[in-house]
Parts: C-alpha cells; sequence; structure tokens
C-alpha cells in the first residue's frame, strides 16, 4: 500500500482497537493489536487475548482468509523475535511473506528493544516506526512502568463530594458517586491486575473488592494489615479460595497466620515502617510475584502511606456535587500530612470527564519519590 500518513494512522487506529480488546488478560504481558493491508483493505485482525497465548501478530496471520503475500501489518507494539512462551512473531511475518511493517511503538522490554525492528529489517522486510506512538504507549502505560521498574504501576482511586470528603463525620459513605461513576470503578477493576485496601476499609466496609461486571476477571485483593485485624467472617476471607487474596502484615507468628492461610488467604510478610507495613517493601514482593498494577482504594490513612513512601503512580479522583461538611469529616488522604508545601505530591496535568453530574480527573504523579513529613 502507499505511504499515506493519514492511511497509516488510519490501520493503526484499526490496531489500537484490537489491543484495547485484551485489556485485563494479558498481565503482566502488554496488550497487542495488529491488522493486516491489502490493496488498501483489511485482510485480516487480530489482538493479545491472554497470558501465554499467541501474540498479536499471529493471531492476525493466522486469522487471514487472504495470502498475506505482498500485503502490510500495522502493529501496536514492535514484533518480538525471542522463543518465550510463544515462537518469535518475527518469524511468522518473515514466513508469510509479509512487506511492510508498520509500528505504533518499541518494546522497552530489554531483550526485544530494536531487535524485532532489525531481525525483520535483515529479512528484507520493509519497516515504518512511530505511527500513533503517544496513543499506542499510552495502552500499556502499565507494561511499560513494570517492564523497566519491576514494580506494580499504582492507581489510587476515591470518590469525594465537593468540599473534599470522603465519608461524613459519622464515616457514612454509600453513594458519594452516582451509578455511572460506579460503573466506570467496576471497568477499572477489570483492568488492573490487583486491587488494595486497608485493613480498617475491610472491617468497617465489608467490602468484596470484585469487579462487579458478569463474566469479567476478578483483581487479586490485597489488605494490608500490620497486626492482622482482619475479620475472618468477612466477605474477603470466606471467598478467598475462589478469588486469589493477599493479607500483607508485619506479623511473625505463624499461629495468627494459619487460620486465613486455611480459608484460602496468602500471608506475604513484610518489614515495618513508622508502625505501619513498608509499602516499598510490599511493592518489591508483589513485583517478584508479576502483580503489575494495582488499584489502590485504602482508607485516607493509607492513602497517606503510599503517597509518603512514593509508591502511587496515578490519581483518579470521582467528585461529585455534594457537600457534607464537618471539620472531622474524613478527606481523601490523611495521615499527618506534611509540614512544608515544597514536600507536596506535585500532580501532572489534569484529564477531566463527567458522568452524568460527577466530575472524574486523572492526573499522573509526577514526584513519587519518598518525601519526609
Amino acid at each position: 500500500m502507499k505511504g499515506n500518513k493519514s492511511m497509516y494512522e488510519k490501520f493503526m487506529q484499526l490496531a489500537i482497537e484490537e489491543a484495547k480488546k485484551g485489556a485485563s488478560y494479558t498481565n503482566p504481558n502488554p496488550i497487542v493489536g495488529a491488522v493486516i493491508v491489502k490493496d488498501d483493505r483489511v485482510i485480516s485482525a487480530g489482538y493479545h487475548k491472554e497470558f501465554g497465548g499467541l501474540h498479536a501478530e499471529r493471531n492476525a496471520i493466522n486469522n487471514c482468509n487472504d495470502s498475506a503475500n505482498g500485503a502490510t501489518m500495522f502493529v501496536t507494539l514492535e514484533p518480538c523475535c525471542h522463543h518465550g512462551k510463544t515462537p518469535p512473531c518475527t518469524q511468522a511475518i518473515v514466513e508469510s511473506n509479509i512487506r511492510t511493517v508498520v509500528i505504533g511503538s518499541l518494546d522497552p522490554n530489554p531483550i526485544v528493544q530494536g531487535k524485532g525492528v532489525a531481525m525483520l529489517k535483515a529479512n528484507g522486510i520493509n519497516v515504518v516506526t512511530g505511527v500513533l506512538e503517544k496513543e499506542c504507549i499510552d495502552l500499556n502505560t502499565v507494561f511499560f512502568h513494570f517492564i523497566k521498574t519491576k514494580l506494580p504501576y499504582i492507581v489510587m482511586k476515591y470518590a469525594m463530594t465537593a468540599d473534599g470528603k470522603i465519608a461524613t463525620y459519622k464515616g457514612y459513605s454509600k453513594w458519594i458517586s452516582n451509578d455511572k461513576s460506579r460503573q466506570n470503578v467496576a471497568l477499572t477493576r477489570h483492568r488492573y491486575s490487583s486491587i488494595m485496601v486497608g485493613v480498617n476499609t475491610v472491617i468497617h466496609d465489608n467490602p468484596s473488592l470484585t469487579s462487579r461486571i458478569p463474566n469479567a476477571k476478578n483483581p487479586i485483593r490485597i489488605i494490608c494489615d500490620t497486626h492482622l485485624r482482619t475479620p475472618l467472617d468477612c466477605n474477603i476471607v470466606k471467598t478467598a479460595k475462589d478469588i486469589p487474596t493477599i493479607i500483607a502484615t508485619s506479623g511473625t507468628d505463624l499461629k495468627k497466620h494459619k487460620p486465613y492461610i486455611n480459608n484460602g488467604c496468602e500471608i506475604i510478610v513484610t518489614g515495618k515502617k513508622d508502625s505501619k507495613i513498608d509499602l516499598v517493601d510490599l511493592m518489591k514482593i508483589l513485583g517478584q510475584r508479576n502483580i503489575d498494577s494495582i488499584l489502590l482504594e485504602g482508607g485516607s490513612t493509607l492513602n497517606f502511606s503510599a503517597l509518603n513512601d512514593g509508591v502511587v503512580n496515578k490519581i483518579e479522583a470521582y467528585i461529585a456535587p455534594k457537600i457534607f461538611g464537618g471539620i472531622n469529616a474524613i478527606t481523601p488522604v490523611g495521615g499527618v500530612g506534611i509540614v512544608n508545601p515544597e514536600n507536596a505530591t506535585m500532580l501532572g496535568t489534569p484529564k477531566i470527564k463527567t458522568f452524568d453530574n460527577d466530575i472524574f480527573i486523572e492526573w499522573e504523579v509526577i514526584n513519587n519519590v519518598y518525601r519526609n513529613r
């Protein structure tokens, strides 16, 4: 096909839409989409469906009804060139006689980075890179972070009133946000590998922390519980044999661990900092277990600890058109706070949308490093 920029972007956008179909099912691998175009028409498409399954390029090639000989493939991420859980995609592309490969973003994984492009070129295939690059990178924010740091990407989510309260002074919080906002939260829970709360949230709210979407994947549930106070009869523990559940604690008494283990929970023992779980230590452990992302739905104390320890990467806030008031009403971030304004957590340019009358704001954290109070 002709190397027309607008045509390239049109077909890459189709590949991006394919990639989105795999969201939440491929962790800790990236989501990737591919389309194959011949004579300016799409003859096949495919996406990476699940971790350990065939990659987008091979699925697109396998889905071809017409010959791919001389065709152009559009793929959102650089094709792999190594043997992992599946054979290299570059091999399949070469064998299919595809003439040109248009790539959205290069793969930051050191075992692939640039090597996939080099392999294709070495086999006489034309390669074009950087088409809708930002959009393709944005598809895999979690993967890019995890492959570079080996730490989970953490999204802090909360709903608050217009005066910045997440509960009344009596602790009541249902419901601050509206139905459409809560539906979006359900989609977010489906998207990330795990969801994390503090033990006080479990004690006060007795949540289930499921995705609430029929046939959707539930996130791994993580409870931060320094002294193992999680009630054995809470919804999370009662369903731990069906939904992976981790309790992170600094307690080393194996007798206290046993009832939770018997109910299907996994116990992770971390170091302690400021009389609480060392969140930096916990993130390293979770990263070693290939947990690449966490939706933090903690209370105000855990939220402050996470921000203060520099482990939060993104903030998602739902703001409802309500006023609670009350000097003792709870705010999203509690703890002791900071002393000096220069130690504030700084956020990037906001992305704003609405769900009926609720305002939804996303910020990237731009200085997520440990800060002294």
